[in-house]
């Protein structure tokens, strides 16, 4: 058409790096409070001079980037790095968004990555003196070592009746992604007590600082505690079932009947060979030269079976085989009847907790400066993009500009890397997706206690991804334990019908849950299968 003139594709590609220029100027001017680290850190940050802290800061670039961060660049080091605020935040009024990327470039098997947002110190302190003492306001951020995989949220709450400080961590919290690409963690603080952590935009758990479900301990104390004073009476029968005292053993209940007894019936097979032994010296073994007998004890031949006894039936003194007793009984007990004086389960009475407060919102301290304090096992530790902003979108704006591109470009760099290796695209693809379910289940609450126990085995399948079913069925297994013990493993709570307390339900004492105990089962479970081990043909060492 006449008159309709092109654009160049110049003129395009400068405005869009000018629309870009714009968001991102746009964006800073609403942050509250934000760090690139584009430029070096030395004035700006402090850098704790405690002994104790030995790791060197890096002004570094991210790996395959132009992009500038914060690095830990020693492993096995304490670390300490603060930067104080020019305005104290208010946390009590709007929302206030906590946000900042992590890139673990070497991994993460031991060490943390959190920042600690401080509230105002005590007089006279100065930041060349931050260390663990340093009292903080927020704790948020990755850590990862042992049992410990999460991404924590802690909160430090003034108890307005005693004044003292407690902390406050977030239940059940996400786990920490175990690659080594560039990572956002999000933490929403809503001004209706609602709070949620994300990670690289995808919201992970949402939580309610007054809910006693939320956070352990509860913000708001319980009305009630149990009387420290109040004991036990001596008479308290919390027996439900007892032996019947009137039952008699039967006459004819012999407690000393075998539980098996040989089988009269059997007879030796045909073409048994009763003078052959099962093992013979092994006629191809020689003695070794430099075998000593002072030293070694006489040198004997190593065993191996008999072949004769290959084509027989057996080999050997024949002995009758053993079957079950049908007079076996074993020990007489007798049958438990329901307890008379059941009075069911005994606690101490509820008084009025003194520590008691009633709570409409939480009393957030200021955030008079950012630190990170940290004790690590890795170096390659990246930290860039801090930021403090009053708008969930603002922190979502960033998102988008500064971390997922890098995040994108990373994604793709190891999907080239994965298809040099010979891996098929669409089977990593599959993998991943499945390891990120993994993750996902690992963080519902009633898999807790094994956490730790289920993260290995991920982590070993992503290392060794031929042993990716193998995972998925030990994963299935333990869930499907935890849900039988739940179903089948507690007692049922007792109520006393006596008096006006009501007892609590209370899990039964050997109803496992600790992984430790589990591994302990294993390892004798195996012990017992193992076969007999031969003996040593040579010296040792």
């Amino acid at each position: 058409m006449e008159g309709r003139r092109k654009i160049p594709k110049l003129l395009i590609a400068v405005l869009l790096i000018a629309f870009f220029a714009f968001q991102i100027c746009a964006s800073a001017s609403d942050a509250i409070y934000y760090e690139s680290f584009e430029e070096p850190f030395d004035g700006r940050w402090i850098v704790s001079q405690k002994d104790e802290y030995q790791g060197v800061w890096k002004h570094s670039k991210s790996e395959g980037h132009d992009d500038y961060g914060l690095l830990v660049s020693e492993k096995a080091r304490k670390y300490a790095i603060v930067k104080e605020l020019d305005h104290v935040v208010n946390l009590k009024d709007g929302t206030v968004v906590l946000q900042f990327e992590v890139r673990l470039q070497d991994g993460l098997e031991c060490g943390g990555a959190y920042l600690k947002y401080l509230r105002p110190q005590e007089a006279g302190w100065i930041a060349k003196e931050f260390d663990n003492d340093s009292p903080y306001s927020i704790m948020f951020g990755p850590d990862k070592c042992g049992s410990t995989n999460k991404v924590h949220f802690i909160l430090k709450h003034k108890n307005p009746n005693s004044g003292e400080y407690v902390e406050h961590h977030l239940k059940y919290p996400p786990s920490v992604p175990s690659d080594k690409l560039s990572h956002v963690y999000t933490a929403i603080l809503r001004p209706d007590n609602e709070i949620s952590i994300l990670i690289d935009g995808e919201e992970k758990k949402k939580a309610n600082f007054l809910s006693a479900e939320d956070f352990e301990p509860p913000l708001v104390p319980a009305k009630t505690i149990p009387d420290p004073n109040d004991k036990k009476p001596e008479d308290w029968d919390e027996r439900d079932k007892i032996p019947d005292p009137d039952a008699v053993k039967p006459d004819d209940w012999d407690e000393d009947a075998p539980m098996e007894i040989e089988d009269e019936e059997a007879v030796k097979p045909e073409g048994w060979l009763d003078d052959e032994p099962e093992e013979i010296d092994d006629p191809d073994a020689s003695k070794p030269e430099d075998w000593d007998d002072e030293e070694d004890g006489e040198w004997e031949p190593p065993k191996i079976d008999n072949p004769k006894c290959e084509a027989a039936p057996g080999c050997g003194e024949w002995k009758r085989p053993t079957k079950r007793n049908p007079a076996y009984k074993g020990k007489w007990h007798a049958p438990l009847i329901d307890n008379p004086n059941y009075k069911g389960i005994w606690k101490p009475q509820e008084i009025p907790n003194p520590d008691y407060f009633e709570l409409d919102k939480p009393d957030f301290e200021p955030i008079a400066a950012i630190g990170i304090e940290i004790w690590t096992m890795q170096d390659g530790i990246l930290f860039d993009n801090i930021l403090i902003a009053g708008d969930e979108k603002v922190a979502e704006s960033y998102r988008l500009t500064t971390w997922k591109p890098k995040f994108e470009a990373e994604k793709e760099k190891q999907k080239a890397e994965e298809a040099a290796a010979g891996q098929s695209e669409g089977l990593s693809g599959f993998k991943k997706k499945v390891f990120d379910l993994l993750y996902k289940i690992v963080d519902i609450p009633l898999l807790e206690a094994y956490k730790p126990k289920i993260i290995d085995l991920i982590e070993k399948g992503e290392q060794q991804p031929d042993i990716t079913i193998g995972v998925i069925v030990s994963v299935v297994l333990i869930i499907l334990t935890v849900f039988f013990r739940l179903l089948f493993g507690g007692k049922k709570a007792a109520v006393n019908t006596e008096t006006n307390r009501v007892p609590p339900a209370e899990p039964s004492d050997n109803q496992g849950t600790s992984v430790e105990n589990e591994d302990e089962d294993e390892k004798e479970e195996d012990a017992a299968a193992a076969p007999p081990r031969r003996r040593s043909t040579r010296r040792e060492n």
